[in-house]
């Protein structure tokens, strides 16, 4: 086993930096080995510390030094300290002083993709969190705000695109075909978001001008040839921007804005200062190669990306514990970009699922963590589900509290309180809350406290007072290494139901309930409501109003009233996840025993009432024809779970829905169709996903109508969406017509990488038995490169994180297949393997065998003897104290 262990870093013990940096200059010269830069920075003491320092330590990895001049005088090498991680300069002034470095690093070499690195010959930089400091010696933390000014150098044939933050100032030829151009960002910035791009790129150029009469150029810049799909993209950027100036008031503010598409990126893109960097899986889109889902994923980071630029960019984090505040406000405000561009009933089911599915589990097991995390080994491996999604969700509960009008105002305060600085989490809280003349402190104990509160209701009913009480409590779970949990504020949207499901009114006191909004503050509370003249039905958690496991004790028969009445029309689709997880449960465990099932009729009827309503939304009925994932159903079984029995169950209650509502389905097909020519929008995608569900469940019922339907789409499709779907469909029919299909698309596509990653993500998320064996004929795949992150993701990936019946397979053979990989991948990119070994979080609930191999599979990680610090980190806390379970 490893046994340096890597230096935990803890949010208590931060301290400001001895030195800030108020102007930065950098002559970047490239080359693909030997790449020189020069720096020039204008460091001045901090003036908010007492004692001045007598030496700066600049952050340094990869780099080769040249010089160090202090106010243009060489520093003697005595008073110069180097290691691998950092530069000592000793004996600096007391006063304000310029300090130039000069230092040579190799991007060709640099296979972990952060810092300046070569993709496929254009340059490109990753600098969040901590990969400035692999360009040049530097002070690389969020709060060291600096002015930049850029001059980049290169040979013009092979780099006729010199790209970097801000505004372009000036450009030149130079001598033997060389040239140059220089960037000035007049916004100070930490060196996380600066970027520079170089290379063969072709540009895609629109504008707009702002509310305030600004004209803003806008440019995507792509791989030559691949112009024609950058229309979505620069539509769905001057959505975003138009949108924020609608609804925050915040207009951009330099005279460009930039996107640069690369296929070799470690994240899905970052919000570098003007100049954004994505995965061109995030920019490229025509109707034949990107899907439904793809159009809308685009969309909202697009958005994402670009709202950065004041939550996050103007005002930025104090240091990387706050990372929630610019990543959780940043998501919550995409979310709401989509939903007022799409559905939000839709969208708010959209963001749940994925939250219940994936952050609920990160918060269940050994990588559970505040929102704001109180200690790290490698900020990489704080780019989580939490931080991101839970924080979004703070957010909104946050709004749901204040009103719409009065989260505006907070943020309003927020922005002229800390614009151009970097600030804490308590900085906005306490915005928020002074705007509205509030005390949100307590709301604080969310981003501190690791965990999802599980909230207890029970109604009672008082026939001669006329009154419902309404018992609320909550509790947390025991998590290992956590402390105590105190009580969390829950704000509670809530409604009645009279016996034919109208809504009655709430009142408490002789006050009406304003928005049916109750907030838990302690642990327990009772809420009563008077002049109910009935025994109502209660719809709990309406929009999910708080991130919490709910526990109503509903009787079937009042689930199955809210999923036909509720008015809210996401508790309609809550009440129908919560039952059929129920359902999934009991069958799941009558599998496991040999028990003979039985799939609950009256939950399939209700369903089928819902998919055969034409006054609701396409998109929202096909959302309620989806069930619990199997990993929702682990998470709910909680221990000694076999996810075979789940697969089967699952699969069970899917044929009994095909067979059941065969006809309402096969009309729901018939008359969903969208209009051509094929169209992105909102309406046309939701009558494809309709189609595509009721395709799905009549295929899984063995209905001749739908496996024929989908045998002549996967022919005759012209648009992705429709193509890739049929052959979805065909990989759980299997068979001649499955392995056909997958022939025809990847002779048509193999020459398109984003298409052909979804070609490999299908096979590897099969839960079909042969999964494994035709794993490993993709990764000997020619098209397949260990060392680019989209077909990583695109194979194991897809097969750790998505296929939970064969990763978890009893053989221990899925457990053998991600552990070797994350070995090998650790050796180049850490980044992409601690995300990968990521998928054993929850290998502690499965039955004893399985749990064994994984232990197995968890101690020959352990045991390699060069584990990055990202890769320790995970698997250590997933092996948490009970090592006598892992093999080593």
């Amino acid at each position: 086993m490893k046994t340096d262990t890597p230096k935990q870093i803890y949010l208590k013990d931060y301290a400001p930096p001895a030195f800030l940096i108020s102007e930065t200059y950098l002559d970047v010269v490239l080359d693909p080995a030997e790449t020189r830069v020069k720096s020039r920075l204008s460091v001045v003491p901090n003036p908010a510390l007492k004692r001045r320092a007598t030496e700066i330590k600049l952050d340094g990895e990869l780099l080769r030094l040249l010089r160090v001049c202090i106010d243009g005088a060489p520093v003697d090498e005595q008073r110069l300290v180097a290691t691998d991680k950092d530069l000592t300069i000793r004996d600096v002034p007391a006063k304000p002083f310029t300090l130039e470095i000069e230092t040579i690093c190799d991007p060709a070499a640099n296979k972990a993709l952060s810092g300046l690195y070569l993709s496929r010959g254009v340059y490109c930089t990753q600098c969040e969190a901590e990969g400035f400091r692999r360009i040049t010696y530097y002070l690389d933390r969020p709060d060291v705000l600096s002015k930049f000014r850029v001059r980049i150098e290169g040979v013009k044939p092979d780099t006729p695109v010199l790209l970097s933050n801000g505004n372009l100032v000036q450009t030149g030829d130079l001598p033997g075909k060389r040239h140059f151009a220089v960037w000035e960002d007049p916004f100070p910035k930490p060196s996380y978001l600066f970027a520079l791009v170089a290379g063969k790129l072709a540009m895609v150029e629109d504008s707009i001008m702002t509310r305030s009469g600004r004209a803003v150029t806008l440019r995507i810049y792509v791989e030559p040839g691949k112009e024609d799909r950058c229309d979505w993209a620069m539509k769905s950027l001057k959505r975003a921007m138009r949108w924020d100036e609608d609804r925050f008031g915040l207009e951009y503010d330099l005279d460009m804005f930039m996107i640069v598409a690369v296929s070799d990126f470690n994240m899905g893109a970052m919000e570098n200062k003007g100049l954004n960097v994505f995965n061109d899986a995030l920019i490229l889109a025509r109707p034949d190669t990107a899907t439904d889902s793809d159009y809308e994923r685009i969309e909202g980071v697009i958005a994402h990306e670009y709202f950065h630029n004041w939550t996050g960019n103007r005002v930025t984090c104090r240091d990387w514990f706050q990372l929630c505040l610019k990543e959780g406000l940043t998501v919550f405000r995409d979310q709401e970009f989509t939903a007022d561009q799409r559905s939000a009933v839709v969208k708010r089911i959209e963001d749940v699922r994925w939250l219940r599915s994936m952050q609920f589990t990160e918060d269940a097991g050994p990588l559970a963590h505040p929102v704001r995390p109180s200690s790290f080994i490698e900020i990489n491996n704080f780019y989580t589900r939490t931080v991101y999604n839970k924080g979004a969700e703070l957010c909104r509960m946050l709004q749901t509290v204040l009103g719409r009008d009065g989260f505006r105002k907070g943020l309003d305060l927020y922005f002229d309180r800390h614009d151009g600085q970097a600030v804490t989490v308590e900085d906005f809280v306490s915005a928020l809350g002074d705007a509205n003349g509030a005390d949100l402190s307590a709301y604080l104990l969310w981003y501190n406290q690791a965990g999802t509160p599980t909230l207890d209701a029970r109604l009672s009913y008082s026939e001669g007072a006329k009154e419902a009480r309404l018992t609320l409590s909550q509790t947390f779970p025991d998590l290992p290494g956590q402390p105590k949990r105190k009580a969390v504020p829950i704000p509670v949207k809530l409604g009645l139901l009279g016996p034919n499901g109208g809504e009655i009114p709430l009142e408490v006191e002789g006050k009406p309930v304003d928005g049916g909004l109750v907030v838990l503050s302690k642990k327990k509370e009772v809420f009563t409501f008077e002049k109910v003249g009935s025994r109502p039905v209660l719809s709990l958690l309406r929009d999910f109003s708080a991130p919490v496991n709910l526990n109503a004790g509903a009787r079937d028969k009042d689930m199955l009233t809210l999923i036909r009445a509720d008015t809210d029309l996401f508790n309609r689709w809550q009440n129908a996840q919560a039952f059929a997880l129920k359902h999934i449960v009991a069958l799941a465990s009558a599998n496991a025993k040999g028990e003979n099932a039985r799939v609950e009729p009256r939950f399939v009827a209700a369903v089928g009432e819902v998919a055969d309503d034409d006054t609701l939304e396409h998109a929202y009925r096909a959302a309620f024809l989806a069930l619990p994932s199997e990993s929702d159903v682990a998470l709910a079984i909680g221990e000694n779970v076999d996810p075979e029995a789940i697969h089967q169950a699952r699969t069970l209650l899917r044929a009994a829905m095909g067979k059941s509502l065969r006809a309402i389905l096969e009309s729901v097909y018939e008359r969903s169709a969208p209009a051509e020519p094929y169209n992105p929008d909102a309406e046309s995608a939701g009558r494809r996903a309709l189609r595509q569900s009721a395709l799905s469940l009549l295929a899984a019922g063995k209905s001749r109508f739908g496996i024929a339907r989908v045998k002549e789409q996967a022919k005759t499709a012209t648009n992705m969406t429709e193509s890739f779907g049929a052959l979805s469909i065909l990989s759980q029919v299997g068979g001649e017509a499955y392995d056909q299909a997958l022939q025809r698309f990847h002779r048509r596509w193999k020459d398109e990488p984003l298409v052909i990653n979804k070609w490999f993500a299908l096979q590897a998320s099969s839960p079909s038995p042969d999964t494994l064996a035709r794993v490993a004929d993709l990764v000997a795949n020619p098209l397949f490169s260990i060392q680019n992150p989209n077909r990583v993701r695109s194979v194991y990936g897809a097969f750790a994180h998505g296929n939970q019946v064969r990763f978890n397979d009893a053989s221990g053979a899925g457990y053998d297949l991600i552990a070797n990989a994350v070995i090998e991948i650790d050796g180049f990119n850490p980044q992409m393997a601690s995300r990968l070994v990521g998928a054993f979080e929850s290998w502690r609930i499965f039955e004893p065998k399985r749990r064994a191999l994984a232990g197995k599979a968890l101690g020959r990680i352990l045991d390699r003897k060069e584990l990055s610090p990202d890769v320790f980190e995970i698997v250590s806390k997933i092996v948490g104290e009970r090592e006598g379970e892992v093999a080593a």
